[in-house]
């Protein structure tokens, strides 16, 4: 479904502030697989996202989605094939906005031309549906304007936008980074329930090891660029967060704590 390949990216080259953000990266994802990335600031986690959502395009390399591949495509192109919910609460939706007409402009994506506002009977009913699977009462709420929502309310019906049109790939950007405890640990569950419930093909990246792990079926760690290590589904479930910063020190021979993680 994803295919990543020999994806490097350089900034700044011929500079003093040259850096290779992306060395020659290689990762496959199948359909309904669901891989957690993590790794320190800087180890190329988000270039990965946006080199996939083509907000940035690689120096060498390609990126395939569904058997296309989009290499050179223009994100806003791309955008029918990807759903992506960020770290910012406030980049998901419009907050000017009602819940309803976010909810219209999200189905309307890769469905056809136009901002498609109008909503009848049958897509409210459809919107009440699905808000209801989010379980915090905003299917009664379809008139209120987005910006009043809290920051987890937002989180989260950013997410169920971003899935609606049931994308090729879901990107998640460190999606829950900004949430206090409880709201985190209610988008993580939501997540792990939309994904699973419509087999989501999903990439996310996370400084949360603990989140890592319990969420997804793989997990990669990357370090300056590189995939440093790939486990399954059976060697994640035995995977530790102490293991995990253990795994680093073996393969880079060189420490690395959870506060570097979460920094």
């Amino acid at each position: 479904m994803l295919e990543i390949s020999n994806l490097s990216r350089t900034f700044f080259p011929g500079t003093v502030n040259e850096r290779k953000a992306l060395r020659n990266i290689n990762l496959n994802l199948g359909p309904g697989e669901f891989v957690t990335v993590i790794g320190s600031n800087g180890a190329g986690k988000s270039t990965v996202l946006n080199m996939v959502a083509g907000k940035l395009f690689p120096d060498t390399g390609t990126v395939t989605v569904d058997g296309k591949n989009v290499t050179k495509m223009a994100d806003y192109t791309r955008a029918r094939y990807i759903g992506r919910v960020f770290q910012d609460p406030m980049a998901g939706t419009a907050p000017t906005m009602t819940i309803e007409e976010n909810m219209a402009l999200a189905h309307a994506r890769g469905r056809f031309r136009g901002l498609g506002m109008g909503v009848g009977a049958k897509r409210r009913k459809l919107f009440v549906e699905e808000l209801k699977s989010l379980e915090l009462g905003l299917e009664n709420r379809l008139k209120t304007k987005v910006g009043l929502l809290s920051g987890g309310q937002r989180q989260a019906l950013s997410l169920l936008m971003a899935t609606f049109s049931k994308p090729k790939i879901l990107l998640l950007d460190e999606h829950t980074a900004a949430l206090d405890p409880q709201r985190a640990a209610l988008v993580s569950r939501l997540t792990n329930e939309i994904v699973q419930r419509h087999a989501l093909t999903t990439l996310m990246v996370t400084h949360n090891m603990e989140q890592a792990l319990a969420l997804g079926t793989r997990l990669i760690m990357m370090h300056d660029g590189q995939i440093i290590l790939d486990l399954d589904q059976e060697a994640k479930s035995k995977m530790t967060v102490k293991g995990l910063l253990g795994e680093f020190e073996k393969i880079k021979g060189a420490q690395l704590d959870d506060r570097t993680m979460l920094q």
